[in-house]
């Protein structure tokens, strides 16, 4: 099929329709219609480098850059054209001295383009970049008949050749390139705005092209529009362009992406682009055939794993990102590769020269052992099952997947057992270092695949385990607040598969759970509730299977604390009487952050015997319960204070014991006969519970006084209140004879109301707080009961004051009591002379 060509040319001087133009179309061939002349004139244009001399010599104007340029148009026909500055030869239809923006003296610019149409391929099915170096891209328009199709050089050699020395000689660049070069090869590019190779050579541009034509799949390559050479990339509706190094600024000032590769070597980073770098060290190696080989494999166009396992087995050597890539692809189709390049990429993955293996390429060649075992012969496999361990051992790596046992059968297992076992054991034994769960748990597991023997060892282990279990799982909780509580800790899957595996580490590890869950159940509990333990076996395992219950029981039962606490104790399977220990755990679990109530603690103190509240400790609960409550008021507190202080006697002590018995002697204060010095004892007791609840202190005070101010108080605890001049003390007294029960009882009974009179005028002397309070009570709480009294209640006062003490304090009670009705008189006559 013939293709249409264009010849376009710059303006001469004076020629018709010249002026203002940048050039002219002076050929175009059938098919190509007028409407697209407008778009193909903006791609033809060129415009000299800066800094070009008037007058050029043959050899400076061959140095002059040409625009090689493939475009798709609007209507998806395409173009590829080349744009070259030509001298000037004074006649022809080209001829006049060049006067547009691409002209010098002597110096114009001519184009030469062929028109694909929609669907038409280049003769030979050939990619445009592959016309680059055509013989028959001509510098003047034919005269006559414009010829038929551009004829290509037989082969890609036109394009293709010398492209491995070009690619090692831009080896600092090659990956960034590649990457962005595939980037601008989608079908949706990114930002439509082009990617600028800076070069000095056009040529240099059409290699990168060259490069990318091989390493990109065709549908890619055919999509890359281009252009060699351009002054204005920002402006370039090509995915990519070439520019020369004076206008790299420019680019840069446009934000473009630019690879400034006519300048100094950037300096060597890590570069995420795994399918890049890959290509990257595929054609520093010279091997472009491998791009084809890898394309043939399954997976993704520029999935990384397909070009990596082609270059490892090819014997070119990979960073860790790259290695890693491989493998994983591997693993994920273990019947892809024939047997001897699956043996090639094992030994290229296990070589030991590599240095600089990372977690996820060791996590990689994991998953790749699980998909060859079974499937490839042990000579196979065995170097994955050495360098995995090996690494599990040296490297810490604690979350590899290991292999299994029977990977380290034969003289390989013994091999490696003989080399790694010593390492093991002398970590194991060491107590005095720090080391993670995800550790011992990795070293106990490869011991027994390589059939290590550390039975001597495995209580230490298991002492040292058990409790960083509990601590690390604490930690990651702590650590991802916020996040789902009941996450599983980053070490369960490794150690359930440990405790899978080995009866022995088992067996001694739920022992030794078992054992620290009665010192912090609350810790074991919220630990089993994100790993679950396999202790359903024989072992008897009270402790955990009650911290186990709890969460269950919480739910079902809600606040019923008490129904809860039976439930969890049932889980034990043991009776406190049998086993105390069980007590100090379910209390723990159940009232882990308070303490009981009253009623609560009644119910534990009379669930087992004092011995088995001593033996598990948990009397001292039962102390935090009586304590707790005496701030709320509650009388079955002062109970069973006097309780525990008869069954512990020798157990508490302190202020706890000083604050039980304070509440004692509450009790007996209202209910009993308590011994003599109760003031006393109030002060003393309240200094030895220091710092003692207010509430606790006030209840006391007010008991003391409620019972001094009781008619039937001994004097003697009277007369030492009064003369212990205790401020505290006097002012508790002081409001409670001022409360509404003392003013009613003074009101309606006059023997107590002479009573209090006798207390209050009794000690006028004694110390300087009792006077002025006994004086306050008799004027502003006695005056105003006895003025409610009748005649005859208030002469029955005065009558048992004389009984009772004296006819010298009857006297003092009428006298005390005329003032009183001699004020009350005057007010009156004052009051009528008021009104008269």
């Amino acid at each position: 099929m013939s293709l249409a060509q264009v010849h376009y040319t710059s303006a001469a001087p004076g020629a018709e329709g010249s002026e203002g133009a940048a050039g002219r179309f002076t050929a175009v061939g059938a098919g190509v219609s007028s409407a697209l002349l407008a778009e193909i004139e903006a791609l033809l244009r060129y415009e000299l480098p800066g800094g070009v001399p008037d007058r050029l010599s043959d050899s400076e104007l061959r140095s002059l850059p040409q625009g090689f340029t493939y475009a798709v148009l609007s209507d998806g026909s395409r173009l590829v054209a080349r744009s070259a500055p030509v001298r000037d030869t004074g006649g022809g239809s080209d001829s006049g001295p060049g006067s547009g923006p691409g002209s010098r003296q002597g110096v114009r610019f001519h184009a030469h383009a062929v028109h694909l149409p929609p669907g038409v391929p280049l003769p030979g099915d050939r990619l445009p970049v592959e016309a680059w170096r055509s013989p028959l891209w001509v510098a003047t328009t034919p005269a006559g008949a414009i010829p038929d199709p551009l004829t290509l050089p037989p082969g890609p050699t036109a394009v293709s050749e010398g492209l491995d020395d070009f690619a090692v000689s831009r080896g600092p660049w090659l990956a960034a390139v590649l990457a962005d070069l595939r980037r601008a090869s989608e079908a949706e590019a990114s930002d439509g705005r082009p990617v600028v190779l800076v070069e000095r050579q056009c040529a240099d541009v059409a290699r990168w092209l060259g490069l990318a034509s091989v390493t990109l799949p065709r549908e890619g390559v055919e999509r890359l529009t281009f252009t060699t050479y351009t002054r204005r990339p920002g402006s370039s509706a090509s995915r990519v362009v070439g520019v020369s190094p004076e206008d790299a600024a420019a680019a840069r000032a446009a934000g473009l992406r630019v690879h400034e590769c006519a300048g100094q070597a950037p300096v060597a980073g890590t570069d995420d682009d795994v399918w890049a770098t890959t290509a990257a060290r595929i054609w520093r190696s010279r091997s472009p055939e491998l791009f084809r080989e890898a394309r043939d494999l399954p997976g993704e166009p520029f999935a990384a794993g397909p070009l990596a396992v082609t270059a490892l087995c090819a014997g070119i050597a990979l960073g860790p990102d790259g290695r890693a890539a491989a493998a994983g692809w591997a693993a994920d189709r273990p019947y892809t590769l024939d047997a001897k390049r699956t043996g090639q990429l094992v030994e290229a993955l296990t070589s030991p020269g590599i240095d600089d293996r990372t977690g996820p390429e060791f996590d990689a060649a994991g998953r790749l052992f699980g998909a060859l075992e079974g499937r490839s012969p042990a000579s196979v496999t065995a170097p994955l099952a050495a360098m995995l361990v090996t690494e599990a051992v040296r490297g810490g790596n604690g979350s590899l997947e290991l292999p299994r046992r029977d990977a380290f059968v034969g003289p390989e297992g013994a091999e490696v057992a003989g080399r790694l076992g010593p390492e093991i054991l002398t970590e194991l034994a060491d107590t005095v270092g720090s080391r993670s769960v995800a550790r011992t748990v990795q070293l106990l597991r490869v011991a027994r695949l390589l059939g290590v023997d550390g039975t001597d060892l495995l209580p230490g282990v298991v002492a040292r385990l058990a409790p960083a279990l509990l601590a690390e799982a604490a930690q990651e909780e702590g650590e991802g607040e916020g996040e789902d509580p009941e996450s599983t800790p980053a070490f369960a899957p490794a150690l359930l598969e440990l405790l899978d595996e080995q009866f022995e580490v088992r067996t001694a590890l739920l022992g030794a759970l078992d054992r620290i869950a009665p010192q912090d159940p609350g810790a074991v509990a919220r630990f089993l509730e994100r790993v679950t333990l396999p202790f359903t076996g024989t072992q008897a395992l009270p402790h955990l299977r009650m911290c186990a219950e709890v969460p269950g029981a919480m739910a079902t039962l809600g606040g019923d604390r008490a129904a809860v606490w039976h439930r969890v104790l049932r889980a034990a399977g043991l009776s406190p009487f049998a086993e105390p220990l069980v007590l100090r755990t379910a209390v723990g679990l159940v009232w882990e952050d308070r303490a009981p109530t009253v009623e609560e603690a009644r119910l534990l103190l009379d669930a087992a015997t004092s011995d088995s509240h001593r033996a598990a400790g948990t009397w001292a609960r039962l102390v935090d319960a009586a304590l707790s409550a005496s701030a709320a008021g509650t009388d079955e507190a002062a109970g069973l204070a006097h309780d525990l202080l008869r069954g512990y006697p020798t157990e508490i002590g302190g202020r706890e014991r000083a604050g039980l018995l304070l509440l004692d002697l509450i009790r007996e204060l209202r209910t009993g006969a308590p011994e003599p010095g109760w003031a006393e004892r109030v002060r003393t007791l309240c200094a030895r519970a220091e710092p003692v609840e207010p509430a606790l202190r006030e209840r006391a005070y007010a008991a003391l006084v409620e019972r001094l101010l009781a008619p039937d108080r001994p004097g003697a605890e009277l007369y030492d209140f009064v003369h212990g001049d205790d401020p505290d003390l006097i002012a508790a007294y002081d409001r409670t004879a001022r409360t509404e029960a003392v003013r009613t009882r003074l009101r309606t009974q006059p023997a107590y109301a002479a009573d209090c009179f006798t207390v209050w005028t009794a000690h006028p002397h004694a110390g300087r707080t009792w006077p002025p309070v006994a004086a306050a009570l008799l004027e502003e709480v006695l005056r105003p009961a006895v003025r409610t009294m009748s005649a005859e209640d208030v002469a029955e006062v005065e009558a048992t004051v004389g009984r009772t003490g004296s006819s010298g304090r009857a006297d003092a009670f009428r006298t005390w009591n005329r003032v009183s009705t001699l004020g009350r008189l005057g007010r009156r006559i004052a009051g009528r002379v008021r009104r008269g």
